[in-house]
């Protein structure tokens, strides 16, 4: 309930930016925006790269500064679930989780803590220049595909809390971030080889 309080007041009053709902990582001076509706192993994505060498600014909230595009940490503990609380541990051995609750609405729920170099940076903005729209299911097999840039930006605004609040500025905004970004659909069933691919788009670039 706290965090979903959280969510809500975030979502509903920080209109001075762009809300995306999206995980939001960056290495190597390349922001990636992984925005998808609940479900989609989004926060279990952004886990696994935040605790392999990315910086996390968010497993929630892409917050689009409207006058530059970019984009602002909102940091905190990611709020994992289930089975992904073995997965992120059994990656990374020496992150620190806070404790399991168990039998909650969404089952067993920890909290990942962000590494050190995150928290020393949570100022310090990120140019997106990567738009990975994530879908998990299990067993499936792992497949990135580009998408067009006019799709993107219908899927950027359907996965925004305020789009429609902010208007032009918002549409202004979308298509400034959708115009530097390379755009791709990632559907996956194993968390390794999705990691993979992104580590491969940033070596492209």
């Amino acid at each position: 309930m706290l965090e979903w309080g959280l969510n809500w007041c975030l979502a509903d009053r920080c209109n001075t930016h762009l809300l995306l709902h999206a995980g939001v990582v960056e290495r190597g001076g390349v922001g990636v925006l992984l925005p998808a509706l609940p479900g989609s192993g989004k926060s279990t994505l952004t886990a696994a790269l935040s605790v392999s060498g990315f910086r996390l600014l968010s497993d929630e909230f892409g917050v689009v500064r409207l006058d530059d595009g970019l984009c602002m940490p909102m940091l905190r503990p990611i709020a994992l679930k289930n089975e992904s609380i073995r997965v992120i541990a059994a990656l990374r051995p020496d992150a620190t989780f806070g404790p399991v609750f168990r039998g909650t609405r969404k089952g067993d729920v920890a909290h990942l803590a962000p590494d050190e170099r995150s928290v020393e940076q949570r100022n310090v903005a990120a140019a997106i220049r990567l738009i990975v729209f994530p879908q998990f299911q299990a067993g499936a097999a792992t497949e990135l595909e580009p998408v067009t840039r006019a799709h993107a930006f219908s899927k950027l605004a359907v996965n925004s809390f305020n789009y429609e609040l902010l208007g032009p500025a918002a549409f202004a905004a979308v298509g400034r971030l959708i115009a530097a970004c390379d755009c791709y659909r990632l559907s996956y069933g194993n968390l390794a080889e999705a990691m993979s691919r992104i580590d491969a788009l940033l070596a492209a670039r």
